[in-house]
């Protein structure tokens, strides 16, 4: 889980407009009066308010498709989700379908977006009782080491409290999302450890991706360059395959109750 997407906004920006115009039409600007500038400036403004205006309404409308923070989304073996557990994830996964180019606020989008989340809520409650059940945990210093990481990503503290301050969120909410990521990740590699990737697959990795290249007219570096990058590549394929299918047998003997 990427828990820096909880930071992205949940709409787009006003669109920045931009004007092009040949060398009389800059001369003629130069000449206009303050009253045809003027003028302008008011034409102008209906486009940066429509865009304004079209943000605002994207971001009220993927807000309808929240629910009540204190309503039962979910039980999941007798432990209770909240519309609140629920709008968190459906956030973050509004904001990925954006960042993807894709339209959240279609009627479409709004039943997937549903079911995505649902699904994602359930299977993420799930690992982390079962990581319970096995006692891991996350540590202070861990949390506070990855949290210093993305404070550096985001670039400094200053940057980082701007962003938890647009998205409406606690450092403290912020730091058990971070635990619970650690926690998460923890019990993957406890159930599915890293396999051995071998050459072959390697060089069978590359060759694909090679020609893939070549027809967009591309070049990769030599294959003793990209092996080790095409090595944690693979390896966290089938990692992610493999506890894929974990939690799908976990699911199976659950009791999984979804109210909405």
């Amino acid at each position: 889980m990427n828990y820096k997407k909880y930071l992205l906004p949940l709409a787009a920006g006003a669109l920045a407009l931009g004007l092009t115009a040949c060398s009389e039409e800059d001369k003629s600007a130069k000449e206009e009066s303050p009253k045809e500038e003027v003028a302008q400036e008011e034409t102008k403004a209906p486009s940066e308010q429509d865009a304004k205006a079209a943000a605002k309404e994207m971001e009220d409308n993927l807000a309808k498709q929240q629910v009540d923070e204190k309503e039962i989304v979910a039980i999941v073996n007798k432990e209770e989700l909240t519309g609140e557990q629920y709008n968190e994830a459906l956030a973050s996964i509004q904001g990925q379908m954006q960042q993807m180019g894709q339209d959240p606020n279609s009627k479409e989008a709004a039943e997937q977006l549903k079911t995505q989340t649902i699904d994602s809520l359930v299977n993420q409650t799930l690992i982390l009782q079962k990581a319970e059940e096995a006692k891991i945990t996350a540590s202070e210093k861990e949390v506070e080491e990855r949290y210093a990481t993305f404070e550096e990503q985001f670039g400094g503290e200053e940057a980082m409290t701007k962003a938890l301050k647009e998205q409406n969120m606690e450092l403290g909410k912020l730091k058990e999302q971070i635990a619970q990521s650690i926690v998460f990740e923890k019990y993957q590699d406890k159930v599915v450890p890293a396999a051995e990737v071998t050459d072959e697959e390697i060089q069978a990795y590359y060759d694909q991706a090679a020609a893939q290249s070549k027809e967009a007219g591309q070049e990769l570096p030599p294959l003793e360059e990209a092996s080790k990058e095409i090595k944690g590549v693979l390896e966290q394929q089938q990692q992610q395959e493999k506890f894929a299918a974990h939690v799908e047998e976990i699911k199976a003997d659950a009791e999984i109750d979804v109210k909405i």
